[in-house]
């Protein structure tokens, strides 16, 4: 009798666990499903976003075809429309953006990651992180009042005496100016760059840092040598992040690059954006071909912050490939 009822109660035991794993393997499929809505809602709101601003271009896009991406007249009364400045203005106070952004934030990052104390270090970090939560405005209010006036007294007359030969560098200087926009966007950029770039070179394993000290290298050199190239891919992620912060910036630029919708080689002459002639324009903007023309540069510039992400993932991928073959 014990024996039999062992038996029946081996038996019965896989059919109390079946239904258990039927109930958890229905969780597992709803818990998938729901996270899967979550995820698809990623791709949901970008398809929105490129078919509302692809419809709403649409007269524009009729009218003036590829022309309007070639074009450099913006004349809101004669119904011609070009976006070529625009373009121009935020290719340009992105690239100088970088320019003085990248030395500055990939050297404040090693600093603070390999070289600064440990209670300065994360000091400083709060500090950076806390920049980045500034509105864009307020960086705009302080451009006005003091980095305007630095780049037109001291910066402009230093540039042009050293490298006045430069088309880049010729013409009077008003204070806003491309370069004025640049400069601030650069400013705006340096906590992102700083704070992503310190992150990942503090990721770096000890055994790397440890490796190269045995091997007779200096602190320095195991950080050039060893740890940023170790990190390389993290510290690219690092500046396409802030150029796409840069490429879509509004407030900041539009107070103080100027907007004139004109062609100029030389920084120190005004400018416009894409981002700042949408923000001025677009509430004073009655007709149809006007709205549909702003619209129309927004779609352009949802079109370049996505090929720029592209080419982030793709040279990041790259990297991450080469130093692991390495």
């Amino acid at each position: 009798m014990p024996l039999s009822s062992t038996v029946a109660a081996n038996a019965g035991a896989p059919r109390r666990v079946r239904p258990l794993a039927r109930r958890l393997q229905r969780g597992d499929q709803i818990a998938h499903l729901i996270t899967l809505i979550f995820a698809a809602t990623i791709f949901i709101v970008t398809a929105l976003l490129f078919y509302e601003l692809y419809t709403g271009a649409l007269l524009t896009r009729q009218k003036f075809g590829w022309s309007f991406l070639s074009g450099t007249t913006w004349d809101p009364v004669a119904l011609e429309f070009g976006a070529l400045p625009f373009i121009y203005g935020t290719l340009v106070t992105s690239a100088l953006a970088l320019i003085i952004g990248v030395p500055l934030g990939v050297g404040a990052a090693i600093f603070l990651a390999e070289l600064a104390p440990l209670g300065v270090s994360d000091g400083l970090a709060f500090i950076i992180e806390l920049l980045a939560a500034v509105p864009s405005v307020i960086y705009g209010l302080l451009a006005i009042f003091t980095l305007v006036p630095f780049l037109r007294d001291y910066v402009a007359p230093l540039l042009q005496s050293t490298l006045g030969f430069l088309p880049l560098f010729q013409g009077q200087s008003y204070g806003v100016s491309l370069l004025a926009g640049g400069s601030i966007l650069a400013i705006m950029v340096l906590p992102f760059i700083i704070s992503i770039s310190r992150e990942v070179l503090l990721a770096v394993p000890r055994e790397q840092r440890e490796a190269s000290l045995a091997l007779g290298a200096t602190q320095w050199e195991t950080t050039w040598n060893v740890v940023v190239p170790y990190a390389k891919a993290g510290i690219i992620g690092s500046i396409f992040l802030a150029l796409a912060r840069a490429l879509g910036e509004t407030m900041a630029v539009t107070m103080v690059i100027g907007n004139d919708p004109r062609i100029n080689l030389s920084v120190f002459a005004p400018g416009y954006s894409i981002a700042a002639a949408i923000a001025n324009e677009f509430s004073e903007a009655t007709g149809d071909m006007h709205i549909s023309a702003l619209i129309e540069l927004g779609f352009v510039l949802f079109c370049i912050t996505i090929a720029v992400n592209a080419v982030a993932r793709l040279l990041i991928l790259t990297t991450t490939r080469k130093s692991g073959a390495t």
